[in-house]
């Protein structure tokens, strides 16, 4: 079960990322907790009454080529590396951004499901692995969806490179339409437009990609901010993530449950009582005694902020936190400091993991595809979907450890 903000915490002052110190008073209120009535508007079109995860959530009992059972729309590519990078984010070996590709985090991903199932660990999809993955053969690589018509009310911006621009904005929001799709599906736009060839679901017919060509070509205004690829209502194929239901009742912060919403994750997370962050091998595994539950690719410290390597406490954690930039903590010599408001594109994602530790935390990205690939200034560092599984995952009880 997805534990409740178990402390609002006063989040450190981050020598390497830049958060509020511990004794800044409005860090405390930025985190306190809003309730959610389990009969109110959470702000989003949900799956069911008893799934409040957004319209789009996976639903293994129905039609996954189609949202339309009687005209199913199937997938014309079998997707073998796509199948596993799905199955294995589906129960808790995270691949990273799916793209249907074997790279590092898919090759950790597999490391993990043969360590925790006592197969040779090779990181490859060999056959005994496949083997093991058989049970979910009936999980295809992709499903057709709808988009919601409610994110034509969503506002799209771009974000400045400045940070002065950056503290006078509203939030830190995604940027498109397109990369909101991305991060809902744990994939990249490249990716969403490879199975969506002229707009249309990969499997649909000429003519109906034709037309989905014209229509959408003769209604982007080029000059629009956010304008992309992707349009509400549109039937697009996606990743067939799963694992999104979330529990009515079940998280207390409604501005957190509009997030995991966006991020296609779901209410129900293992308790965990030991996390152990690798520098060498980029990887966080979370374990439930001698269990392995849970495995993400992560980036973890640098020459400069090197990972302090020894055990830690959690101390609390933070949905959606501010971010405070200061140039002089990140090692950019001395100028301005900057409060940032919250956001998925907030350089500490959406959500921030206070450790004892002064200045470190685990947190979220607003760039998934440089995870494992591009250095941390100092904390570790997953993708914003990873980071918000493991906090509902961990607790003030469970051990940090951190090794070469």
């Amino acid at each position: 079960m997805h534990r409740s903000l178990f402390v609002a915490v006063s989040l450190c002052a981050l020598t390497a990322c830049g958060m509020q110190g511990r004794d800044n008073p409005e860090q405390g209120e930025a985190s306190s907790i809003a309730t959610v009535d389990p009969g109110g508007d959470p702000g989003y079109e949900t799956y069911s009454d008893d799934n409040h995860a957004d319209s789009m959530a996976s639903n293994d009992d129905a039609s996954a080529a189609s949202v339309d059972s009687d005209n199913p729309i199937e997938d014309p590519e079998h997707r073998p590396v796509m199948r596993a990078q799905v199955v294995l984010d589906r129960i808790g070996f995270g691949p990273g951004v799916i793209d249907g590709k074997m790279g590092m985090s898919t090759e950790n991903a597999l490391s993990g499901f043969q360590e925790a199932n006592d197969l040779a660990i090779t990181g490859k999809l060999d056959d005994e692995t496949k083997r093991a993955l058989a049970e979910w053969d009936r999980i295809p690589a992709t499903r057709v969806v709808t988009i919601p018509a409610s994110w034509g009310d969503a506002q799209f911006k771009p974000i400045p490179e400045d940070p002065a621009r950056k503290a006078e904005a509203d939030n830190l929001g995604y940027t498109s339409l397109d990369e909101k799709l991305a991060e809902r599906f744990h994939t990249t736009v490249e990716v969403l437009r490879q199975l969506n060839p002229d707009g249309r679901p990969a499997g649909a017919s000429p003519a109906a990609r034709s037309g989905a060509a014209r229509d959408q070509a003769g209604a982007r205004p080029t000059e629009r901010p956010g304008d992309g690829y992707f349009r509400p209502g549109q039937q697009i194929r996606v990743p067939n993530i799963g694992g999104d239901a979330i529990e009515p009742g079940a998280i207390a912060d409604k501005g957190w449950q509009q997030t995991l919403a966006a991020l296609g994750v779901g209410s129900d997370q293992p308790e965990v009582d030991r996390i152990v962050v690798s520098k060498s091998a980029d990887t966080l595994k979370a374990y439930r005694g001698d269990e392995l539950v849970a495995i993400f690719t992560v980036s973890s410290g640098s020459s400069q902020f090197p990972l302090p390597l020894g055990e830690w406490d959690i101390l609390g954690e933070a949905y959606n936190p501010p971010y405070s930039y200061d140039p002089a903590v990140l090692g950019k010599g001395s100028g301005a400091t900057y409060k940032l408001p919250p956001g998925p594109n907030s350089p500490v994602g959406v959500v921030w993991i206070d450790l004892s530790k002064e200045h470190y935390g685990i947190h979220g990205t607003p760039d998934p595809e440089t995870i494992g690939r591009a250095q941390s200034s100092g904390c570790v560092r997953l993708t914003n979907w990873d980071a918000a599984r493991l906090a509902g995952m961990v607790s003030q009880s469970t051990r940090v450890i951190f090794k070469a």
